[in-house]
């Protein structure tokens, strides 16, 4: 076979590919054919084009499309690069060339087929160069004849001239050093298209199924071992005994004394004596302490165990830091998500719910919003009993940032999206399924509790999606993320106004949500419409309507048209701007607290066959509304640039406009140099209140309005989340963007946290405490890479002294004196400046109250001063003066 024909490099205005033989023997390609025996196309590389400076449309254009070359130039480049060199196909035509330079022609249309052609003879160069001219006639007869069309004619194939590149590609060509190994597989004609089937079988029962590699000692290869690193402990030995002291058949004795009395003689002998009047003379004193002491101080207490109990109380430092108990990581999302929400089961220990949320900022989700919408936004329920999968899944149509169990039902549960919609869930359907404990051996009727570690394992591995019942209308409802939601106590109702009501449904059944969008709303559950009649074609309406199967009707009416029953705008008062909420504290969030027995009391209620108070909500709203007096309506919010607001929710009627307005911030303090992440009250003091924001924490008392009680100073990294101990009233934990947590403890320190420990690498979200027994507690902290850690509360941490609840009240009270001392002196010191102020003023104008005489005498005696002074440095100097100065009197 013949070796194909070498190509050579096209430049980037090659059109077409032509083949040339390159070789000394072989005759240059000429275009004799198209009748200009005198043109040689070639191919000019880049390269080839920089060194003799023909670079297209650089040194040739359209408008100069030759080049002049010197022959001594294109020998150079033969000496150089040899058969490399693109003049190497005609290195005839040059070297027999009469002149001392060329015509090289860069052919832009590609007429004899290449980038450029070499003019071989002097006549064509000056044809070329210097054209003759045609008379006018024959031009404008030439302008009239068409021009001929090119005629491609494919190259004509020449013999392969050999320039040893194909040794090159013999060396860098891969070949197969080892033989080749044929195998062939064959089997019967008979069973060619015959049916299959296949079994399972165990590979160990099936002889030739099973083969085991087992290993073995090599005889052809030995080791040595030259080295052997061995470690060795010395352990004491150990040996137990025990003894027990036989113990004979009691017997019952009893045995009667009698008092010894003395005889009349005895008695009369013993009052006359001397030595006992003076041993009761001597001993009355000491007698007399004694019974004074007993009355005092009691002498049966026991001392070593108070001693105990404030040692483990104050700093007992063998037991002092959280303990890793468990942790759960979502390992079946394939995305990056964190955590941004936390809450423990009301009525089951050991199950806990967590929202999450993809890591990506606002331009990221614009950006990738349409895979977003493919991925289901949830919120996992962990038992203790599974760390890897959940038990149940919430979906959302959003990501949730916030949401809270409701306080009379547990399986009832409300949640804030980042686009701003409310979410209801109803998982009653589901509460058997999460509260199927093991019973055990025991047959005791009493129902109790149970922790969620005595689960079957293998009980709960596939996880169920639950969808949402209901959502709200997004027209109505918040324009931005909602960053927290807080239910109502069952214990009121508010009306759109802001005024106070008994509640009539005796649940709870209302919201408060505040946003980004700078507005706080409430929002009712029930059906605002539910006594109006509707016409009987929206009631058909409605029944026609299918409901999914998997969706509980227990908020449909709410669905998608779900509106806020009271909107609030916080306003920054002459501006037109406002305030951006964060977190919100109302005033009876510390009842939430201690309503777990009256939520286990209706979780029963429900389970004996008792109906749902909340699938009716429609019964009690026909009931009247009786307001209630003396109620507090005003709450602390949080808010974005750091400011902490005491406000008010009831609507006031704006004078100018008559619409109703809310109030203005009854007080307002930045504090924080940062968000707001937390606003809580104490679980043991109603009107004290944290707040986490910044670099720093502050505490604060309602009623006050001086100033935070404490406030702590900047921190090494910025504060993310806070929560109070549920046991400890002076102990609350704060959560930092590297990764530690800060225990303060107001008993031990008051200016900075007792101790810090860190739980993670990134930043902790949210922090959630939880009391399982009397005897152990436990805390969840999230941290940013959608890890949940729960930890163990050491017993230093969890059981509060003995007048630990006294002792933190008396802290807060000193704490509200010394406030108070320090805006009486405030005002004290403003009083002075105000006094020397006036003092000041008064000189003043006594300095411009003078008489007209009183100033001209200042001004003689003033002249007279100078007069002198002038005399007795003139004397001193030895000048005399001609004549006298005149007085000021006769210059007036």
């Amino acid at each position: 076979m013949a070796p194909k024909p070498q190509k050579r490099k096209r430049t980037k205005h090659a059109k077409t590919k032509m083949t040339l033989p390159v070789s000394e023997e072989a005759e240059p390609l000429n275009m004799e054919s198209m009748g200009h025996p005198e043109i040689y196309p070639l191919v000019l590389t880049t390269k080839t084009q920089e060194i003799f400076n023909c670079r297209v449309d650089e040194d040739v254009t359209e408008e100069q499309p030759y080049k002049l070359i010197k022959k001594e130039d294109i020998f150079v480049d033969f000496a150089n690069r040899a058969a490399v060199s693109d003049f190497y196909p005609v290195k005839k035509i040059v070297q027999e060339y009469p002149g001392d330079e060329l015509l090289l022609v860069y052919d832009r249309d590609f007429k004899y087929g290449l980038n450029f052609y070499l003019i071989g003879t002097e006549e064509g160069k000056e044809n070329y160069l210097n054209p003759p001219e045609l008379p006018e006639e024959q031009e404008e007869y030439k302008d009239h004849i068409p021009e001929e069309t090119y005629i491609y004619r494919p190259p004509i194939s020449k013999p392969w001239v050999s320039l040893g590149s194909e040794k090159e590609i013999e060396e860098e060509s891969v070949k197969e050093s080892t033989k080749q190994i044929t195998y062939m597989i064959s089997r019967k004609r008979s069973e060619f298209g015959a049916p299959i089937k296949f079994s399972d079988q165990n590979a160990s029962s099936v002889k030739d199924a099973y083969i085991e590699c087992t290993a073995y000692s090599d005889k052809n290869f030995t080791l040595k071992q030259l080295e052997r690193d061995v470690g060795m402990q010395v352990v004491p030995q150990i040996k137990e005994t025990s003894t027990q002291t036989r113990w004979t058949h009691p017997k019952n004795a009893a045995t009667q004394y009698y008092p010894r009395e003395f005889l009349e003689e005895e008695k009369e002998a013993l009052g006359q004596s001397k030595t006992l009047t003076e041993f009761l003379n001597s001993v009355s004193t000491s007698v007399e302490i004694a019974l004074q002491q007993n009355e005092i101080m009691n002498t049966f207490i026991h001392d070593w165990k108070c001693l105990a109990e404030e040692e483990g109380t104050f700093g007992d430092k063998t037991d002092t830091h959280l303990k890793e108990y468990q942790s759960f990581t979502d390992l079946h999302s394939l995305t990056e998500k964190m955590i941004t929400c936390v809450s423990w089961h009301p009525v089951i220990y050991g199950l806990i719910a967590v929202s999450v949320a993809v890591r990506l900022s606002f331009e990221e989700r614009v950006h990738f919003s349409g895979k977003l919408l493919l991925q289901p936004s949830l919120i996992l329920f962990w038992s203790f009993s599974d760390p890897i999968h959940p038990q149940l899944m919430l979906e959302s149509p959003d990501d949730i940032f916030c949401f809270q169990f409701c306080p009379t039902d547990p399986n009832i549960i409300a949640g804030g999206c980042i686009n701003g919609q409310v979410v209801m869930w109803d998982i009653t359907a589901h509460a058997d399924r999460i509260e199927n404990i093991k019973a055990g051996g025991s047959r005791s009727k009493k129902v109790t509790l149970k922790p969620m570690f005595l689960l079957e394992p293998e009980s709960n591995k596939e996880a169920i999606y639950i969808r949402h019942c209901a959502v709200s209308s997004i027209e109505s409802g918040h324009r931005k993320v909602i960053t927290d939601i807080h239910w109502l106590p069952d214990t009121f109702e508010i009306n759109r106004l802001g005024n106070v009501f008994e509640n009539r449904s005796g649940i709870s059944c209302q919201l408060v949500t505040c946003s980004a969008d700078c507005t706080i709303c409430f929002w009712d559950i029930r059906p605002q419409k539910a006594l109006t009649p509707q016409p009987q074609a929206e009631k058909k309406k409605e029944e026609s309507i299918e409901i999914p199967f998997d969706i509980p009707s227990t908020f449909l009416h709410l669905d998608l048209s779900w509106k806020p029953l009271s909107k609030i705008r916080l306003s920054k008062g002459e501006t037109t701007l406002d305030h951006c909420p964060t977190k919100l504290s109302l005033s009876e969030d510390n009842l939430l607290f201690k309503a777990q027995e009256k939520i286990l009391a209706q979780s029963k209620a429900v389970k004996a066959g008792e109906m749902n108070p909340y699938q009716n909500l429609e019964n009690a709203l026909s009931n009247i509304l009786k307001p209630i007096d003396d109620f507090c309506t005003k709450f602390f919010v949080g808010t974005e640039e750091g400011e902490v607001i005491y406000t008010d929710w009831k609507m006031e009627r704006d004078p100018e406009t008559g619409r109703f307005m809310a109030k203005k911030p009854v007080s307002l303090y930045t504090v924080h140099d940062g968000a707001v992440h937390t606003v809580q009250r104490s679980p043991f003091y109603k009107d004290i209140i944290l707040t986490v924001g910044g670099w720093n924490v502050a505490i604060w008392k309602e009623g006050i309005m001086t100033g935070p009680l404490l406030q702590s100073c900047c921190a090494p990294k910025r504060y993310t989340s806070g929560h109070w101990s549920l046991t400890r009233p002076g102990v609350f934990y704060i959560g930092r963007e590297d990764g530690y947590i800060d225990i303060w403890d107001l008993l031990e320190k008051t200016h900075e946290p007792a101790q810090s420990q860190n739980i993670c690498i990134t930043m902790i979200m949210y922090i959630k405490p939880w009391t399982f027994s009397a005897k152990q507690q436990f805390i969840a902290i999230a941290d940013y890479y959608g890890t949940l850690h729960i930890l163990e509360i050491p017993w230093t941490l969890s059981h509060p002294s003995t007048n630990e609840v006294s002792s933190v009240s008396h802290y807060f009270e000193r704490e509200v004196k010394h406030l108070e001392y320090v805006e009486q002196r405030r005002k004290i010191r403003e009083q002075e400046k105000r006094e020397m102020e006036l003092e000041l003023e008064k000189k003043k104008v006594k300095t411009f109250q003078k008489s007209k005489e009183q100033l001209e005498a200042e001004l003689k005696m003033d002249y007279e001063s100078y007069l002198e002074l002038e005399k007795t440095i003139l004397t001193n100097l030895g000048l005399s003066k001609e004549k006298e100065s005149m007085s000021y009197v006769e210059l007036v």
